[in-house]
């Protein structure tokens, strides 16, 4: 479970591994239309898609491809959202995305950037990729954003999953040596 942030910190977020006993907490995120205005897909009932996030996460965390932490603010206890190290395939080719998600109370508050600069440092601290990418939706203005603050930089225009996205790229200034995904 390389990929995960499990008790790492950031300035006002604690990341550990999600677990079921979040699984109300993170079911609003389903509820919320909002949540899905940037992905071309007919959602099921918001349990059904719960059950299937939980499902997926799990087998990320068993097979070693990476997966989502539990955003924890310090202040309140609350989850906020999740963000992790994903390994995705983009056009035929293994990458390790940043991934970002969040409830609708978590949102514009910087959290999603500090979430994801704490994977980008984590990331390329351990030497795990020479570079870090994000899968953006072309609509996903406030998600590009997110990106550009984590010094990412658009790289190529394609589809994902069905949807049109921008790939957002960083590179590792420090010279390592490259372990795959």
């Amino acid at each position: 479970m390389k990929y995960l942030l499990d008790k790492e910190e950031s300035e006002r977020l604690y990341f550990r591994k999600i677990s079921l006993n979040d699984y109300h907490q993170w079911l609003e995120f389903f509820k919320d239309p909002a949540s899905f205005i940037h992905w071309k897909i007919e959602p099921q009932s918001p349990e059904k898609e719960c059950n299937d996030w939980y499902e997926k996460q799990f087998n990320r965390y068993e097979t070693n491809r990476g997966g989502m932490n539990a955003l924890i603010e310090k202040n309140s206890g609350q989850l906020i959202g999740h963000c992790g190290l994903l390994v995705q395939q983009v056009d035929g080719i293994t990458e390790l995305e940043i991934g970002y998600s969040l409830l609708s109370d978590g949102r514009n508050k910087g959290y999603a950037t500090e979430a994801a600069m704490k994977c980008k440092e984590y990331a390329f601290a351990n030497h795990l990729v020479p570079s870090l990418i994000s899968i953006i939706s072309l609509t996903n203005k406030p998600s590009m954003n997110v990106a550009m603050k984590n010094g990412m930089k658009p790289e190529k225009q394609t589809v994902y999953n069905g949807n049109a996205v921008v790939i957002y790229r960083i590179m590792n200034s420090e010279p390592q040596s490259h372990k795959e995904c």
